[in-house]
């Protein structure tokens, strides 16, 4: 019998085939990286749907997969309330999404693990100079949002 998290990665997985992150890397590394920090810092109580929407934490904003897929698939509504509150929309503001974004426990995990990992030292290095100062006000900002600190 699989685990939740075992399922959302089988999806995240084949959802994310074949696509590359901004330095050539199979894009897949990153939700795994981020579900494998998300491990580490969330409460026991909802870690494993915490470790699920972080595999999943892409897959509505980057894909072909859509929310309803995720529960036809037989995932929580915890688990795809978390993944819609991660997805960006057109047209809504940095405060708005980080506001909805706060209103979920799991959601807030996920998007603090996703922050640290996107903005760790050795992954920026690999950027060109343009593209990483850009990234860096653009993290140093969802980094206020997230905290809540504006």
């Amino acid at each position: 019998m699989t685990t939740l998290a075992e399922r959302a990665e089988a999806l995240a997985r084949s959802a994310h085939a074949g696509q590359t992150d901004k330095v050539g890397a199979d894009y897949i590394g990153h939700p795994g990286r981020v579900a494998a920090r998300t491990a580490l810092i969330a409460p026991e109580a909802i870690r494993e749907e915490a470790v699920a929407a972080a595999w999943l934490h892409d897959t509505v904003e980057d894909t072909e997969v859509s929310l309803r897929a995720l529960r036809e698939q037989g995932f929580p509504e915890s688990v795809v309330d978390a993944v819609d509150r991660l997805s960006r929309r057109p047209g809504v503001t940095p405060e708005e999404y980080f506001a909805r974004l706060r209103g979920s426990a799991v959601a807030r995990i996920v998007k603090v693990a996703d922050l640290i990992d996107n903005t760790t030292p050795e992954r920026a290095a690999q950027l060109d100079a343009p593209t990483r100062e850009r990234l860096q006000e653009k993290y140093t900002r969802s980094w206020q949002l997230i905290l809540g600190e504006v």
